[in-house]
């Protein structure tokens, strides 16, 4: 834990070596424009499936060439098209050039965020047929993470994490060598992406109707601390895991804003919802308000070193985190099921739920009462797996502030 707060550029090389990296740099092209698009394909990727899930509560299973799947396929084979680009000149064009900015594996060198963009974009493609082959033999997926979405999942999830590794490389080594490199807000926009694909795994537990029960809560500790501590440790701007939380919010918004504006209509029986226009998502978390918090925190502790601020850090950080976001969730989940929240901003009340929902008054209620989110018990549960996460986020953030290849 020892470290936090420490970007790649406080601690700068003497001038004889920021010269000598700014040589060794000026050998091998800049990177910014592959970095950036590998960044727009990870937002392809987030925006696809997305879609993608409105497609089947609008429509039902469709044919495999969809808009959406087309969308989330772009950002695959751009991403691994980028990270092959990038792999093919480090190994055979300029070797010597892009030695102290690759890996090596197996003989074929590349930057460690090509290298995992091109793992992802692998496995899509590999889950492609997989997937059209599993619907054709058993129909419908009960649930979205079947075994070639689980595929699917993990390539698009190594795609998006490519690109925050390229984005954080580069960026380090402009810093570290006074050179320029990709803009801080890029870095901060990969994160944000990585962090709406993240939240789609546990879209099951997360509808409104949801988030009061422990299983959400939880699944949202586990979740949530990582990447905004990875963030706020990493600190590549000020106001870090708060800009990747409105980064999220934006991305999953803007979602929910523009789908609606498309009509739509259920091809498979039975329709218990006869729905006219594609269906939006649910209304993304309120994380920019624990994001907030942990950033105050951050900031205020920002000159403190030694491992016991750490600690003090990654404590405070879990604790405003799951005081913060029990808070203000519990209350907005209570505005999102109300009939004040069904117009076109929230869209909620029922609008996120697809052809195969019944219209009935459970749209209205929170479910499973039973299994709700209530006593020191839960608060301790939820603490604790906050921590387990923000420890991980802790983690990662230090990986991103010193990652150069």
């Amino acid at each position: 834990m020892e470290g936090v707060l420490h970007s790649a550029t406080e601690s700068q090389p003497a001038p004889a070596e920021r010269a000598g990296s700014a040589v060794a740099a000026s050998a091998v092209p800049s990177v910014r424009w592959a970095v950036a698009a590998i960044v727009f394909a990870g937002a392809c990727i987030t925006a696809g499936i997305l879609w993608d899930i409105s497609w089947h509560a609008t429509i039902g299973r469709d044919t495999f060439w969809t808009p959406a799947h087309m969308v989330i396929y772009l950002g695959g084979t751009l991403g691994g098209c980028l990270g092959g680009w990038l792999a093919f000149d480090a190994t055979f064009l300029r070797r010597e050039a892009w030695r102290d900015r690759s890996v090596g594996i197996l003989g074929g060198r590349a930057p460690l965020g090509a290298m995992v963009a091109i793992w992802g974009a692998v496995a899509m493609l590999t889950s492609a047929p997989f997937d059209d082959w599993w619907h054709n033999a058993y129909g419908l997926d009960v649930k979205i993470l079947s075994p070639p979405h689980s595929l699917l999942a993990a390539g698009m999830y190594g795609v998006v994490v490519g690109a925050v590794l390229l984005a954080a490389a580069d960026r380090n080594r402009a810093a570290a060598s006074g050179t320029r490199g990709v803009p801080s807000w890029l870095v901060v926009t990969a994160l944000g992406i990585q962090l709406a694909l993240a939240s789609i795994l546990i879209t099951e537990v997360s509808y409104p109707n949801d988030q009061h029960t422990r299983l959400f809560y939880l699944a949202s500790a586990a979740m949530y601390p990582t990447f905004l501590l990875a963030a706020a440790q990493y600190s590549p701007i000020r106001w870090a895991a708060t800009r990747v939380a409105l980064v999220y919010l934006l991305v999953t918004g803007m979602m929910v804003w523009l789908l609606p504006l498309f009509p739509a209509e259920p091809k498979l029986a039975p329709i218990y919802n006869p729905v006219t226009h594609l269906v939006p998502p649910p209304f993304p978390l309120l994380l920019v308000a624990p994001a907030l918090a942990i950033d105050l925190l951050f900031l205020t502790l920002r000159n403190r070193r030694g491992w016991g601020w750490s600690a003090v850090r990654l404590l405070g950080a879990t604790t405003l985190f799951c005081a913060v976001f029990l808070f203000v969730q519990w209350r907005f989940s209570a505005f999102l099921i109300s009939p004040a929240a069904d117009n076109a901003f929230f869209a909620g009340h029922g609008r996120f739920f697809g052809y195969m929902s019944r219209r009935d008054d459970w749209r209205g209620v929170f479910w499973h009462q039973d299994r709700a989110f209530a006593g020191a018990a839960s608060v301790a549960w939820m603490w604790l797996i906050a921590l387990g996460a923000s420890l991980l986020g802790t983690g990662a953030g230090v990986f991103l502030s010193r990652i150069r290849r």
